[in-house]
């Protein structure tokens, strides 16, 4: 019960703590919409009223109390010029008009002042008081005591600077909204250019207010609280008496079934077939039953089955010196050759590998020696080997040319090859007599050539295509000439790609450098000599993959 309790628990917790993120996510972005979305309805409402009371004048008139503002402010109209103005048929006409507008669209303020940019620019916060940028033409504002007069002027929020100025130079509306909290609530204004005589002079502002905004916004974020809230709770009572019913007390028997199981001795109980929830609750107790049989099965056959494993080990032993005897051991191999000297070693990374090699006389005058690594490790790929390195010697015995062996060998290995193996491969044929090395690569690694220089250095050839890749692939061979004392290694990329501890790669660089610090050492020290630095290089590192090599001298 405790469990059942405690599983109870963690759901309904888990299911609050989504639900509260579900409504704090939905009322957060609902409420970052609806505020923007009313912003701009009321700032658009704000520069439509602008440019209704633009039309309220015509261009002389704008003109004339413009211009008569602006002289005001440099000193060359009077105070009595504005009051004349003022008590036009026009002006009055204009400011009963501005009245209405602003009672009738209930905004809080429309008036027209003449400004530019440089005076605005030349707020310093240390004389903030003094500086009043705005010079009124009309005002109508709704508190009569504070409305300003023809010529009076006023200041206005400094970081609204920047903005204003914009307009002023580009004669459009800014981007930004411009918002404000005071004594008579939360406000957007519209701050909508005036251009005379082709320059702007001022600005019509109109002030809004949006009340209906807070009340708008407050009431959102109520109904999605108390909606959200009441959907989780009877989402989460609805889904948890279905959780109990459906997974809780399934769960429970298959615990007490599974705990069962392990105290009696493995003792199969029949209760798990009786969950039919049709879900994965019934495959789950479905699989513990066939769990309980299986391992039930598996004790009885453990000691058979550690028969059979001791049976497969020895079987693999046996195939690991089958191959072994597969490839040419016996050294000196050649010991009535005085021209040359060859040795090769294979170390398999598993009991029997992929990688092998093979030397063999033509004839009197001709030596073939090759190296080869099937893809893959094992068994699939020790018998790969075993038909390739057949395939490979059956060919050359027939006198053909190195790409001509290869074109065969490739086509043979295509047929039937549905697992999709492959050989990289490279072969040489020296004509013993003269030195000349005639040589084929299928997508080897470069063979290491110790010239007449007595440096190693690798062979640049064409690598051509694996073998059994791809049926009719051309071939090509290359030839040098060996001189008396020159000496030619070839390998897997097992040797370059030896990995230590802390899996830093052998490489061919550090390769070549071992291969001409021992290059006037036989084939066999040499290849003694790369074995010993590689086990030193990869010290406690497991051995991943076969290391094979072969080395050459011609003696000329």
């Amino acid at each position: 019960m405790k469990k059942r309790s405690s599983l109870v628990a963690k759901f309904i917790i888990g299911f609050l703590i989504i639900g509260i993120a579900i409504c704090t996510v939905t009322t957060a972005r609902g409420y970052s919409q609806y505020k923007s979305y009313i912003q701009k309805k009321y700032n658009d409402i704000a520069y439509d009223i602008a440019e209704i009371f633009e039309n309220y004048m015509t261009e002389e008139e704008l003109a004339l109390y413009m211009n008569a503002v602006e002289g005001y402010c440099m000193g060359k109209v009077s105070e009595e010029a504005l009051e004349v103005i003022k008590e036009t048929s026009e002006y009055q006409e204009t400011e009963k008009l501005l009245y209405s507008l602003r009672e009738a669209t209930e905004a809080n303020d429309i008036f027209l002042v003449y400004t530019n940019k440089d005076v605005i620019l030349s707020y310093e916060e240390a004389n903030a008081e003094n500086w009043k940028p705005l010079t009124y033409v009309f005002d109508c504002y709704m508190v009569e005591e504070l409305k300003f007069g023809m010529g009076q002027k006023s200041g206005f929020n400094p970081i609204f600077n920047e903005s204003i100025v914009e307009v002023l130079e580009t004669g459009k509306r800014a981007d930004n909204y411009f918002i404000s909290e005071s004594d008579f609530g939360y406000n957007t204004s519209a701050v909508y250019p005036v251009m005379v005589d082709g320059e702007i002079k001022g600005i019509i502002g109109v002030e809004i207010p949006m009340s209906t905004l807070e009340s708008a916004l407050n009431e959102y974020i109520a109904n999605s609280v108390l909606a959200t809230v009441a959907i989780v709770v009877v989402f989460i009572v609805i889904f948890m008496i279905y959780m109990y019913r459906n997974m809780i007390s399934p769960i429970h028997l298959i615990a007490h079934e599974a705990e069962q199981f392990v105290e009696n001795d493995a003792e199969v109980s029949e209760k798990l077939a009786t969950i039919k929830t049709k879900d994965e609750i019934q495959k789950l107790s479905e699989s513990v039953l066939k769990m309980e049989i299986g391992i039930k099965e598996y004790i009885a056959n453990i000691t058979k089955i550690t028969a059979e494993k001791e049976r497969i080990g020895a079987e693999l032993n046996v195939a690991k010196q089958i191959q072994a005897d597969l490839l040419p051991s016996i050294f000196p191999a050649f010991p009535e050759r005085s021209e040359f000297d060859i040795f090769a070693t294979m170390n398999p990374a598993k009991e029997v590998g992929g990688d092998f090699y093979d030397f063999f006389m033509v004839d009197e005058d001709h030596l073939v020696f090759l190296i080869a690594d099937v893809s893959g490790k094992g068994v699939p790929a020790a018998l790969f080997m075993v038909i390739a390195k057949t395939l490979i010697k059956n060919q050359v015995l027939k006198g053909e040319e190195p790409a001509a062996v290869f074109e065969a060998v490739n086509n043979q290995l295509c047929e039937n090859n549905k697992e999709g193996m492959f050989v990289t491969a490279w072969m040489g044929v020296m004509e013993i007599s003269t030195g000349n090395l005639t040589y084929v690569n299928a997508g080897h690694n470069p063979p290491v050539v110790k010239g007449e220089d007595g440096v190693f250095r690798y062979l640049k050839c064409s690598p051509g295509f694996v073998l059994a890749g791809l049926e009719g692939i051309p071939y090509s061979q290359e030839s040098i000439r060996l001189y008396k004392g020159d000496s030619i290694y070839i390998y897997t990329d097992g040797v370059t790609d030896t990995i230590n501890m802390q899996e830093e790669m052998y490489g061919e660089d550090k390769l070549e450098n071992a291969l001409n610090i021992h290059r006037e050492e036989t084939p066999e020290e040499i290849l003694k000599a790369i074995k010993e630095e590689l086990e030193l290089f990869a010290g406690e590192a497991e051995q991943f993959d076969d290391v094979t090599m072969l080395c050459m001298k011609y003696k000329g």
